[in-house]
């Protein structure tokens, strides 16, 4: 088992930052490559990010913009969310991935709550 938090959601002005935090306990966390997706109301949850030993990949929504990174001595995965837009509003979830591809959903297996992150216009 293993247990996903998220933080660091609000509101926040188009242009802004934020940055999000999962905490990651249950598991050897370092021994994992971790994912986050966002699902907007009305719509099917999406790929954001995804970090494994020393590689990253993103959507093209977000490519250029969004950061993601890990601290494995604070069991924790980040998403550093710049120049915000109206439709980077979403609740975002961190995930534990398993195996496949990363960008699909069935490539993860535990979940967290999300944390919900709305721009305003």
């Amino acid at each position: 088992q293993v247990q996903l938090v998220e933080s660091g959601g609000g509101l926040v002005q188009a242009g802004g930052s934020l940055r999000l935090s999962c905490a990651a306990s249950g598991r050897t966390f370092s021994r994992y490559a971790m994912g986050w997706f966002r699902q907007a109301p009305g719509k099917e949850r999406e790929f954001v990010a995804h970090i494994s030993w020393g590689n990253t990949y993103y959507a093209d929504s977000v490519k250029g913009r969004f950061t993601i990174s890990r601290d494995n001595a604070k069991n924790t995965v980040y998403l550093q969310m710049n120049s915000l837009k109206p439709e980077d509003t979403a609740v975002y979830c961190c995930a534990t991935w398993r195996s496949g591809n990363g960008r699909d959903i069935s490539a993860y297996d535990y979940w967290g709550q999300g944390t919900q992150v709305t721009v305003s216009s």
